[in-house]
Parts: structure tokens; C-alpha cells; sequence
């Protein structure tokens, strides 16, 4: 590798600072910056991930250029190197101390360059981004490398890389290595871009141990279509996946002189928990978010066990609890706690120490009562969105206040709902009462996140777990008590073995379990581990040392935290002496990159932390919700394409005369047009002039209609055709063809297909349950929007359940959630299911042996959910329900002789009319095609 010329040693540079860090990908800015090459390569060893981000770029235009690489990282990873070659010449990436940095920073802010190497850009992720100028025909490489220790988190780890190289790419390859010599139990893929058209180019292999998983499309099945250049992929690329583990001491595993101890055992009964629910109802709650709680809670409650006990608090300016005392998880007790949830409505201040001394006096008095059961576990789950602002309204105080009544009894967890609230104050609240905090987002999904969350504290399993190691074998141990452990979750200690030591390393657990203590034992045989890791195909040297160094580094940095002023300062030189040894761009560390002599522009950012208020302003300019200019245009009546970017018109004119009605100025989002009142006119045939709307530019100006009449749209006045009914007669509007509620294929039958309407529905449906393919559908149909509210499909054998709903589909395995948007596009493969949905917003779950079955939501004429199957030949004769009976055998009447359009149909003995009927069929995407169905009504 070269290195820069000494001429390039006063070249400009780059200061990343304080950049914690997970994928996306280099951009172009022009089309003459070409990406020839982009190269992503992960090895996971033992959980530990090191990625390595290679983009190779070239000028084809004939004047300097600026080349941009551009990548999407997760919060949790350090990056380790970055460097560019130019013209053969290597341009590094050096970590320093952040002071050694500062004069660099200031001078850049005092210039008022932004901020642009690193910034928030989601839930999960940060992006990375450096800038160069380019010569005409000159090549640049990028590469980016960054590593993270994959965190268990509901009985899954997740890799999640992101991909957005904005143009084609001649040699696009994704690999991904996994090596877990505990043997892989489960995997899975996703992704975001990925079609079935793209799906060859992805490759999955795996054996006991290892896995393969590459993605390597051609320039052609990059393409959105033949004519089109731009690409398909863009957005996320996911790897899921588990290990096999026992009831045991857990695994350990040992290389080049540093082990690793993973801590997770199967088959422990859990423990009986003493729960609090702290909620904020203050004003500030009100609308969507105090919905979405009440949602969750509703929700949480009947998660509770039968052998629970629980309470609720719920504060504004004042607390209130629900009942006295702890009360048992009852079903006659949880109903209760159901509608006093349903009733909680926001207003008022914030008052969070009273809430909080509450919800500790509640377990006090339980425990000097002595009804807290032996060996249970109490928490306490605060939720608020806000800053104190009643009562005892300094932070420090609060927290204060809060160890001293909790005093090591009670964990405390903390949920920041939104980015009013400061993370950093209810993060040090969580830390210092062993707990954590999390910070909820509000979007569509804030319920869902809210369950997520009390899924991963729902199931404690051990209390107390202290691991211990021979002293003569082991040093410099990561952190070795915890608190709990929590069913999905897994403990992991790291640490280095002494010189001369041992041939066999062994381990105890020690941990409390209900009434009584426990010891797992385990043990390691030196050399045979280190044999496990000599493949250098799966794994990068010294890895196990770097899992170690970050092990300890990340709780470090947590222990910063709560610590004292007089404790921060040992600990903070400890992180820093780790990130700079093994080069990790944390908060305490910068990384400087050298830029070639002349380049005179430098980009200089510090990293967003989640505590931090450039944090909440990063993360919501990327979701649109500042700095973003919102341009309203009307829409035409039925439209709801709200991504179309040309102005959109009407055409409309009466006697040939121009003209213009304005729109209200002051609505400053699109949407549907609505009226505010509407004049006493004769009745205009518009349909054909609104197919082909073209609205004009301007609504600022507009001058009121004649009769002073508003519209929420701009209409130019170009051409009407106006029909006006025979005197003493209304319209005639005909009927339009609507969509069934649900379309049933019938292969080998002598009719195709039969289409159901639903007349009667009260309740929840069963609408298909088949035993011997293990597959049930449920549903509620909404008798007067003629639509269903939501259906779930369950796969038994999979334990896995999708439950759509107009807003949204929910996928939950193993008591996790994750959450798709209709139309955004999807490929997800785990053992025996196969799930796609694409931009017309159809998912379809199917796998080689079951019927297929379809979602969507259909935004044609009678808009709503609909089912959709295929392969029907493959249901059992055992399916039943509402819809499934029509899989059983069926019996056709001959159309009636003075009637063919009817018919008599008879399923298991009972008979239906039938009525051939036009009717849209919605399995084609929207508006539909006009089909002559037979119907039937239930």
C-alpha cells in the first residue's frame, strides 16, 4: 500500500469526531463520477462483525469532478479505518484523541462549514460521508471498515446493511461469512430491494457451522426495466440469525490468547415479576401518542402471567394509582386494569419525581406487607415525552431522589417517547437503578415499539448472575455481575488468558432461581478452541482481542454515565487508552483523513449521540420534520398518488369563458380536495376533464370565484361538457363496479373462481383454518366501509403470525415485532416461508408445499384489505371456515331456466345463491379489470 508523497503532507483534512457508529453506500453526485466497482464484506465470528466497504470510482468527464462516498452505519459499531487511494496514492484515516482534533473542529466551524461527515439518519443508523475531487479519468477507492459486537435481542442477532449506490454498478457483490462454532440453529434474509426477479442473484449456503450469504446481480437485473437505467437496489439487506444452545454454563470460546463466554441457557422457568407501569398523561401526550400508549398498555396487560403482580400510575401535574396495592395478574383483575388503560387521557404538567416516589412507596409497602413472593422480580416502567415540569423539576434531583427511595431493590426502566424529552436525564435514571432506557419514536409503529420493549423484560429467568474464572487463568475481565437476565436476551463476558496458564479453562455461573440458588459449570480446552478459529476464510486475526477491547470500551462508556465526577475521569482515560490502541472512532477519539495538497474545502463533524439535542434535530431532518419546504398543490377528486411530482390539474369551463378559483393558501400539506361549501349550480358531466388534470403552478394569487366561493384547489378554466338533466328529473349516476370482499380461486371446478360478498359479520371471522397445513386466517369484516379492519394469518408449525391492518403489516415470531409499510417493497426468506411484497403493496407468504397466501391493500374503486389465494389445490381436506368451506365439496346447480344469471350452489349440504354479477377483480393492480363472476352473499 502506498502511502501520500511528502508533498501531500500539508494537504487538507477531514476530523471525525466523536463517531460512534452500521450500511449505505458510495453516490455519485453527476453521472460522469461513475461507480465501477462497490464491494461489501462481512465476516461474523463468534457474533462479532468486521465489514469492510470497498468503492472504486472513476471521472469520465473531461473537467474535475466531485466524487461523494456515502455510507449508512449502525449506532453500535466503531469504525476502525478509512482511507481513499488517488492516483496510487493512499490517503489514510488516523484516530487521535479528540483534543489532539479541537483546533482542527474550531477552525472549520469558525469558517461555517457544516457539519457533514456524520449524521443521524434513523432509529438504527448513521451515515458516513466524504467528499473528493476527482481529475478527468482518474480513479478513487474508498474503503470504510467498521466492526460491532451483534447484540441478542428476542432470541435473534441481526446484521443489517444498508445499500444505495444510486446508479448501475458493472461489479456489485455483497458476501456475507458467519462462523459460530455453537452450530447455527436458525437464518434468515431480508430485504428491501430485493424482487423475484432479483432473486437469483442471491445465494444462500449453510452447514452446522458456517454460512454463506452473497448477492451478485447483473447489470441487467439491476435495472428497474429494460428502458429505465436507474437501479433497484437501494435500501436495507438483513441478516437474522441464532445459535444452538443447551441448558448449560454456556459456550465458551478462546482465540490467540483472549475468550469469550456466551450465557444464554434454554429451558429455565421464569420468574414471577412485581411490575409498575408509570405513565405520563400530561398535555403534551395528547393526540396519537396518548393513543398509541393506551394501545400498548392495553396490549402489555394481557401479556401479564397468571402468577404476576402488577400496578399503574399514571401522573400530569399529579400522580394517581390505580388501586392501592400491587394487585395479582388475574384475568378479573387484568379487565379492569383494561378499562381503567382505555379511560387515561392527557393533560396538564409533568410531574415524574411524584410519579416515580409513588410507584417505589407501592413496592415498599408490598414488601413490608411481605407480598412480594420470594425469589419474584420488581420493575418499574416509566414512559414519558417530556421534561418535569411540576413539582421537583431539577434532573439531578429527580435522579437523586429516585436511588435513594429505590436503593438497589427495584430495576427501573426508562421510555422516552419522542424528542422532547432528554434521553441523557432518563438514561443516567435507568442506569443508576439497573435498568436501561430507550427511546421510543413516534411514527405509525410507537404501540408496537412500546410491546417490543416489555417483551424483552417480560421474562426474567435468573436474578443475581455472577460469572467466575480461576485466578490463575484469567485477566482483565469484562463486566461479570449483572442483575438479570431476560428470556431472549444472552450474558457475555470477554477477557484475556494469562501466559503459562492452564490447559483447560473453566467457568462457574452462579445465579438466584425462584427460591433457590444455582451454579452452571462449564469448561474450554485450550488448544482445541484455538483450532476452531484457524480458518482464515471465515474469520480476521485477532478478532477475539477486538471483541474484547470493544466489550470493554462500550461499558465503559455506560458506566460514564452514572458515575461520579471524581470516577469519570479513570474511567474515561481507560476508554480512551483502548479506542486509540486498537484504533476505534469513539466519543472520546476523532479520526483525521488527509485530503490531496490544493483540495482546499475540509468537512469537519462531531458524531450524534442519542443524548445529545444534535441528535434529535439530525434524525428528524431526515424524517422530513425540519428545513423541509412543503409545496401545496391540489389534488384531483379520487387521486392518491401522493408521490407524483408534477403539479397535477383539472381542466374546467363554463360558456367558454377562462377562469380561476383559488385554493385556501393557508393548508400547507397536499391532499384530497374538500369544499367549503358548494353554490347552486346545474349538474356538470366532469369525468373525462378530470382524467387528464393539470393544475397550474401558482395558489398564492388567486382571486375568489364570482359567487365568493372558496375551493381547496387551484383550477385553470380551459374546457367543459355540461349535461344537464330533463326538467323535473335528477342525474342518472350509475352504479359503479366494486371489488368483492374476497375473490376464491377453484382449480379442477367447473366454475374458476367464485366471488364472496360479506353481508353479515359480527366479531372476528375464521376465514380459513387448515390443521394439516398448519395455517390458520382470521379477520374482522366492517359491515358499513364494506372493507376488513384487519386479517392475521397464523403459521402454527412456524410460530409465526402477519396481521395486516390498513396502516400497516406486523410480522411476530418468538414475541417480536417487525413492521413493513404498505408498498414498500420486501424479500424475506427464513425457514419454510418465503415473504414478498411489492410496490403495488401485494404480500404474498408461500413456501414449495402450502397454499399461498396473499395481503393487500387495495386502493381501487371500494378501497381496503383483501385476501388473496393461490394454490388452493393444496389445501387438505380438513380445512374449514367461513371461506374454507368452499374447499370441501361443492356441488353446482344448473342455472335456473327462466333466469341463467342464477344459480343454486350447495357446500356440505347447504345451499347459497348464486348470481352472475360484473365485478372488479382486485388480484390485478388497481383500478382492477372488469370480470363476470359468479357471486355469492354470506
Amino acid at each position: 500500500m502506498n502511502t501520500p508523497a511528502p508533498a501531500c503532507a500539508c494537504g487538507i483534512v477531514l476530523v471525525l469526531l466523536s463517531l460512534l457508529t452500521g450500511p449505505q453506500t458510495t453516490t455519485a453526485q453527476k453521472n460522469d463520477i461513475d461507480i465501477y466497482s462497490l464491494i461489501v464484506d462481512s465476516k461474523v465470528s463468534s457474533r462479532f462483525a468486521h465489514t469492510v466497504i470497498t468503492s472504486r470510482v472513476v471521472n469520465r468527464a473531461d473537467t474535475m469532478q466531485e466524487a461523494t462516498f456515502q455510507m449508512e452505519l449502525p449506532k453500535k459499531a466503531f469504525i476502525t479505518n478509512f482511507s481513499m487511494i488517488i492516483d496510487g496514492v493512499t490517503y489514510p484515516g488516523n484516530i487521535k484523541e479528540k483534543a489532539a482534533a479541537q483546533q482542527q473542529y474550531s477552525e472549520a466551524v469558525a469558517r461555517g462549514e457544516s457539519a457533514g461527515l456524520v449524521k443521524a439518519t434513523g432509529r438504527k443508523m448513521e451515515q458516513f460521508q466524504v467528499s473528493v475531487s476527482v481529475a478527468p479519468a482518474a480513479k478513487v477507492t474508498f474503503e470504510l471498515v467498521y466492526e460491532e459486537l451483534l447484540k441478542r435481542h428476542l432470541g435473534l442477532y441481526e446484521l443489517l446493511l444498508k445499500v444505495r449506490p444510486q446508479q448501475l454498478v458493472k461489479h456489485l457483490q455483497m458476501d456475507i461469512h458467519i462462523f459460530e462454532p455453537q452450530g447455527i440453529s436458525f437464518l434468515e434474509t431480508e430485504s428491501t430491494f430485493l424482487t423475484n426477479e432479483l432473486a437469483d442473484a442471491l445465494t444462500v449456503s449453510q452447514n452446522k457451522t458456517k454460512a454463506h450469504i452473497r448477492f451478485k446481480p447483473t447489470l441487467s437485473q439491476q435495472q428497474k426495466s429494460p428502458e429505465q437505467q436507474d437501479t433497484v437496489v437501494d435500501g436495507n439487506f438483513i441478516i437474522r440469525y441464532d445459535v444452538n444452545r443447551t441448558l448449560s454454563g454456556g459456550s465458551i470460546q478462546i482465540e490467540n490468547g483472549y475468550f469469550v463466554h456466551y450465557f444464554a441457557p434454554e429451558g429455565l422457568p421464569t420468574i414471577p415479576k412485581n411490575v409498575i407501569f408509570v405513565i405520563d398523561k400530561s398535555g403534551s401526550m395528547q393526540g396519537k401518542k396518548i393513543q398509541q400508549t393506551r394501545e400498548a398498555l392495553i396490549k402489555i396487560l394481557d401479556d401479564l402471567s397468571p402468577k404476576d403482580q402488577f400496578n399503574l400510575v399514571s401522573f400530569s401535574g399529579e400522580a394517581t394509582q390505580w388501586m392501592p396495592s400491587l394487585m395479582p395478574a388475574s384475568a378479573e383483575n387484568v379487565e379492569k386494569a383494561r378499562s381503567y388503560a382505555s379511560g387515561i387521557w392527557a393533560q396538564g404538567g409533568t410531574n415524574i419525581n411524584g410519579a416515580m416516589l409513588m410507584a417505589v412507596q407501592l413496592l415498599d409497602k408490598a414488601n413490608q406487607e411481605e407480598l412480594l413472593p420470594f425469589g419474584s422480580v420488581s420493575l418499574i416502567i416509566l414512559l414519558t415525552d417530556g421534561d418535569p415540569t411540576v413539582g421537583e423539576t431539577n434532573p439531578k434531583n429527580i435522579q437523586k431522589n429516585v436511588q435513594d427511595a429505590i436503593d438497589g431493590q427495584y430495576s427501573l426502566f426508562c421510555l422516552g417517547f419522542g424528542f422532547d424529552v432528554s434521553y441523557a436525564f432518563l438514561e443516567k435514571l435507568a442506569l443508576d437503578n439497573g435498568g436501561l432506557a430507550r427511546r421510543i419514536y413516534e411514527d405509525s409503529d410507537s404501540a408496537l415499539q412500546l410491546q417490543d420493549f416489555y417483551q424483552e423484560v417480560a421474562n426474567p429467568l435468573l436474578t443475581a448472575v455472577a460469572f467466575e474464572y480461576p485466578s490463575n487463568t484469567v485477566e482483565e475481565v469484562t463486566q461479570d455481575n449483572f442483575q438479570l437476565l431476560f428470556k431472549g436476551s444472552e450474558m457475555v463476558v470477554a477477557g484475556k488468558l494469562r501466559d503459562q496458564g492452564p490447559d483447560v479453562l473453566t467457568a462457574k455461573v452462579n445465579g438466584h432461581l425462584l427460591m433457590q440458588n444455582i451454579t452452571f459449570q462449564t469448561e474450554a480446552k485450550v488448544a482445541e478452541q484455538e483450532k476452531e478459529f484457524q480458518s482464515p476464510k471465515y474469520i480476521f486475526h485477532n478478532f477475539m482481542e477486538r471483541l474484547w477491547a470493544y466489550l470493554t470500551i462500550q461499558q465503559l462508556l455506560e458506566k460514564i454515565v452514572s458515575a461520579s465526577d471524581a470516577e469519570k475521569q479513570a474511567l474515561e482515560t481507560r476508554a480512551l487508552g483502548l479506542s486509540l490502541n486498537y484504533s476505534f472512532v469513539t466519543p472520546l477519539t476523532s479520526m483525521v483523513i488527509t485530503k490531496p495538497e490544493g483540495q482546499e474545502e475540509s468537512q469537519v463533524a462531531e458524531k450524534p449521540v442519542e443524548n445529545g439535542s444534535g441528535s434529535a434535530d439530525s434524525w428528524l431532518a431526515n424524517r422530513g420534520g425540519f428545513g423541509r419546504q412543503v409545496g401545496l398543490r391540489a389534488m384531483a377528486v379520487g387521486t392518491h398518488d401522493t408521490a407524483q411530482k408534477k403539479n397535477a390539474g383539472v381542466n374546467f369551463s363554463k360558456a367558454g369563458a377562462p377562469g380561476k378559483i383559488p385554493s385556501l393558501s393557508r393548508y400547507k400539506s397536499p391532499g384530497p380536495v374538500h369544499y367549503r361549501h358548494l353554490p347552486s349550480h346545474p349538474v356538470y358531466d366532469m369525468s373525462p376533464v378530470l382524467m387528464g388534470a393539470d393544475f397550474g403552478p401558482s395558489l398564492e394569487s388567486a382571486p375568489a370565484g364570482p359567487d365568493g366561493v372558496f375551493y381547496d384547489m387551484d383550477l385553470r378554466i380551459t374546457e367543459i361538457t355540461m349535461t344537464a338533466p330533463p326538467p323535473g328529473t335528477s342525474p342518472a349516476v350509475p352504479a359503479p363496479i366494486q371489488a368483492p370482499s374476497v375473490i376464491l380461486p377453484l382449480p379442477g371446478q367447473s366454475v374458476d373462481q367464485l366471488c364472496v360478498d360479506i353481508k353479515h359479520s359480527q366479531g372476528p371471522m375464521n376465514l380459513l383454518s387448515d390443521p394439516d397445513q398448519g395455517v390458520e386466517v382470521t379477520g374482522q369484516y366492517e359491515m358499513e366501509k364494506a372493507q376488513f379492519s384487519w386479517i392475521e394469518v397464523t403459521f402454527k408449525n412456524l410460530q409465526l403470525q402477519v396481521r395486516a391492518s390498513p396502516e400497516h403489516v406486523v410480522v411476530t415470531r418468538n414475541r417480536r415485532n417487525s413492521v413493513y409499510k404498505w408498498k414498500e417493497t420486501l424479500f424475506s426468506v427464513m425457514p419454510g416461508l418465503k415473504m414478498t411484497m411489492d410496490e403495488a403493496g401485494l404480500l404474498l407468504l408461500s413456501s414449495p408445499d402450502r397454499v399461498t397466501i396473499g395481503l393487500l391493500f387495495w386502493d381501487g374503486p371500494g378501497q381496503g384489505l383483501r385476501l388473496l389465494l393461490r394454490d388452493t389445490d393444496r389445501f387438505s381436506s380438513h380445512v374449514s371456515g367461513t371461506l374454507g368451506q368452499f374447499y370441501q365439496d361443492l356441488l353446482w346447480e344448473p342455472p335456473a331456466a327462466d333466469d341463467d344469471s342464477k344459480r343454486t350452489l350447495s357446500v356440505q349440504g347447504h345451499d347459497h345463491s348464486a348470481t352472475r354479477e360484473l365485478k372488479l377483480d382486485y388480484q390485478e393492480k388497481a383500478p382492477g379489470t372488469e370480470i363476470s363472476c359468479w357471486s355469492v352473499e354470506l
